[in-house]
């Protein structure tokens, strides 16, 4: 337990996130009490090493804080997913610290903290996808595209436009030489090659919806009922991260990280 809270660090104030108090349904003094009791909760569970019922009820009453502050009062901050992430994953509630986190990263990829914390999470889930060769291809080839966060992407696309735009302006100035015809080729490449990295992510994100298995375990099916055979031999089990391919009553046609697809009931899972 002491290793796992070394690595989880509270964040004591909200960050800027997609609406403002001012935009919420509940007062800002109320929001303001929430928050505070939250994170005195969360504090209180960190010291009560000795008595790990109390510690896990003061984790439930910041979650439901948190989430409170979250529902009621409209609010969608990474900080704050990502304090209610942390006090999920205190609580041993594995899937529901991956959901929040990544609810967290969607708002805000380029929190090295988020990224840490995810990637802890998700080392502790029992089911394990072997990724594609051919993705695994991809991902070695287009490292950029898939290691770098896209608003860093972003940036570089703008430097590397810069540079294209000083490039360019030597050659007009100083007539044409090889370096600086070989400096304005190479930057106009890498911005156009980042610049498509950063369009594709971008509908990625606006047209992928994603999400994770909370359900301790669940019979995935080859269809929308339970009279059809399940797609694998083993259950799935809390933490399973899926893209969503379909929603149909009462169950969701999902995609994992191998490329299966398969279908679940949809009260076993939550979207991000």
């Amino acid at each position: 337990m002491t290793a796992r809270r070394m690595i989880l660090m509270l964040a004591v104030c909200l960050a800027p996130g997609v609406q403002t108090p001012a935009q919420a349904e509940l007062p800002p003094e109320q929001l303001h009490s929430l928050f505070n009791q939250a994170n005195e909760a969360f504090r209180q569970a960190n010291a009560a090493v000795a008595d790990e019922d109390l510690a896990r009820r003061l984790y439930e009453k910041a979650i439901l804080n948190y989430e409170k502050i979250i529902n009621d009062g409209r609010i969608r901050n990474a900080r704050l997913y990502y304090n209610l992430a942390n006090a999920y994953f205190l609580k041993e509630d594995i899937a529901r610290a991956i959901l929040n986190y990544r609810r967290a990263e969607r708002l805000n990829s380029s929190d090295t903290n988020i990224q840490k914390n995810l990637a802890f999470a998700r080392s502790k889930t029992v089911d394990r996808f072997q990724v594609r060769t051919r993705t695994r291809v991809l991902q070695t080839l287009f490292f950029w595209h898939y290691d770098l966060p896209i608003t860093t992407r972003f940036f570089l696309t703008c430097l590397t436009f810069a540079a294209t735009c000083v490039a360019l302006t030597v050659m007009v100035w100083f007539g044409r030489s090889a370096p600086t015809t070989a400096a304005a080729v190479v930057c106009a490449v890498v911005m156009l090659c980042l610049l498509a990295s950063v369009t594709l992510e971008a509908k990625r994100q606006s047209s992928t919806v994603s999400g994770v298995i909370t359900a301790g375990e669940v019979v995935a099916r080859q269809g929308d009922g339970p009279n059809y055979p399940p797609s694998f031999k083993e259950s799935l089990h809390a933490g399973t991260e899926f893209d969503l391919l379909e929603r149909r009553p009462g169950w969701l046609h999902v995609q994992l990280s191998d490329d299966a697809d398969c279908w679940i009931p949809d009260d076993s899972a939550e979207l991000t």
